[in-house]
């Protein structure tokens, strides 16, 4: 997909919000298309269907907002917002599902994702919530927030801690086992329990996970008590 070219040096409240769509279901995306240019507060610029594509855009985005599908072509949401953590890419995502489970939700919340609405939204919704991203927002449907801190990192050992610690740095296995006097084999054991606890499939959403929780423990220890 090509994305047109971009003055950015104008503000958002100057211009129209740039968006882009990940989505794979072609339907999904022409509804989304007619509805954003047919607002005049928005910019829609181009879609894709695989989650490579939008991480190759979001290197050097020239958008405001990507509003993405839950399942696409090549991979899960969820391995999107874990590669964007692990990138540190400066983008600005809405999650646009077509599912009301909330462990998605949770999930989203955890992976660090702006944004979330569902595709059955009334427009209304879907374009506030692509404004309040665009403008530096959190924009998350209401959730019993002590259910979203409940996460699995409190159900892991000191020692299954310090390993996650040591993944977010990007030692190897090979790293770990060396500095702990382990075989690898046990390394990889370790960290397959760590995985199930955590509920990820792999190196990149764990540190994901780890690096968003490590981010809101420190926002909210700098918040006043009283």
């Amino acid at each position: 997909m090509k994305i047109k070219p971009q003055r950015t040096s104008e503000a958002i409240g100057e211009r129209r919000v740039r968006v882009i769509v990940a989505e794979r279901n072609p339907l999904v995306v022409s509804a989304l298309r007619e509805m954003l240019e047919c607002d005049g507060r928005f910019e829609f610029l181009g879609s894709m269907q695989s989650g490579k594509q939008l991480l190759d855009l979001a290197a050097e985005p020239q958008f405001d907002v990507a509003v993405i599908g839950w399942k696409l072509a090549d991979m899960d949401g969820a391995d999107v917002l874990a590669e964007i953590q692990s990138r540190r890419l400066d983008v600005r995502i809405t999650v646009f599902s077509n599912d009301h489970d909330i462990g998605i939700l949770k999930q989203c919340v955890r992976l660090g994702a702006h944004g979330y609405c569902f595709q059955f939204d009334d427009p209304p919704i879907i374009f506030e919530t692509i404004l309040a991203v665009a403008h530096g927002r959190i924009c998350i449907p209401y959730i019993d927030i002590n259910k979203v801190n409940d996460t699995p990192l409190s159900q892991l050992t000191v020692r299954e801690r310090e390993l996650l610690a040591v993944l977010s740095d990007g030692w190897t296995n090979l790293q770990i086992a060396t500095r702990t006097g382990i075989s690898e084999n046990t390394v990889k054991y370790h960290l397959k329990n760590l995985y199930d606890k955590l509920d990820v499939r792999n190196r990149a959403m764990a540190v994901a996970l780890y690096s968003s929780e490590k981010r809101r423990s420190q926002g909210n220890s700098g918040r006043p008590t009283g």
